[in-house]
């Protein structure tokens, strides 16, 4: 829901963001809040309003709409997806607690350049263009990861998609799985640690599968020593296994 001027409106969950589940010491180094410092870590999260959203399925930002706000995730993860030429909807990119959404149409004030998705529940701060610009303005270290993050996106458009077209759900999810370790993952050697959860209602959602599905293929990744789950945690034990699940059918 959105109030006159175009900003989103609390709505879903009335969790209190203290309920979920990390804390501002626990965003991913590869994210945008996990990389700054404290001062602009406390900068960012003072801006704009708490949203929350309850289910998967939530619009955030919709394609070739103009911008009015961006939004920088605190919980959650979303699934940025577009139009091919075809018209088959594909899906660009994964982000998680700590990243920025929305930030380019922001920057070059141009429209949406994808249509994001909630994955689950979500909480984020939404945050007025004017705001967010003034903001990079007053401090140079923020404007720099920004920056930084808006490269990395570029490099990773430019390189291998999360392309789904065509390719069964073992597939798919392994692809996820890939990506998610390969982004956000602490890398030692071959293996990833998500620190994080990642449920398997949010992994379905992300692989475009049904749950059950899902379950059966991180029990056959379990059972071929790829992957191990844990509390609020999944291990991926061989990056180059998983690729080669991942990657195999490729045309």
């Amino acid at each position: 829901m959105k109030s006159d001027d175009g900003t989103p409106q609390h709505h879903g969950s009335s969790q209190p963001w203290g309920a979920h589940r990390w804390n501002h010491q626990q965003w991913p180094r590869a994210t945008l809040l996990g990389g700054l410092g404290d001062s602009g870590r406390r900068t960012l999260l003072s801006l704009g309003t708490l949203v929350q959203y309850a289910d998967a399925g939530e619009v955030l930002v919709r394609e070739g709409e103009q911008a009015a706000v961006v939004y920088l995730l605190i919980d959650g993860v979303v699934k940025a997806t577009g139009l091919t030429e075809s018209g088959r909807e594909a899906l660009l990119a994964i982000r998680m607690g700590g990243d920025l959404v929305g930030e380019l149409a922001a920057i070059d004030g141009g429209t949406r350049s994808a249509t994001v998705t909630t994955c689950g529940a979500v909480v984020a701060r939404s945050i007025r263009i004017a705001d967010f610009l003034d903001c990079l303005r007053r401090g140079p270290d923020i404007a720099h990861a920004v920056n930084r993050a808006v490269v990395g996106k570029l490099r990773h458009a430019n390189t291998r998609r999360v392309d789904f077209y065509g390719y069964d759900v073992a597939t798919r999810v392994a692809r996820v799985l890939f990506h998610v370790a390969a982004t956000y993952g602490d890398r030692d050697g071959n293996r990833a640690l998500i620190r994080w959860s990642l449920t398997q209602p949010e992994l379905a959602s992300l692989a475009g599968a049904a749950e059950p599905s899902v379950q059966k293929v991180l029990r056959q990744l379990r059972s071929l020593d790829v992957v191990s789950t844990g509390y609020r945690s999944l291990t991926v034990l061989d990056l180059d296994h998983l690729e080669a699940i991942a990657f195999s059918q490729e045309r």
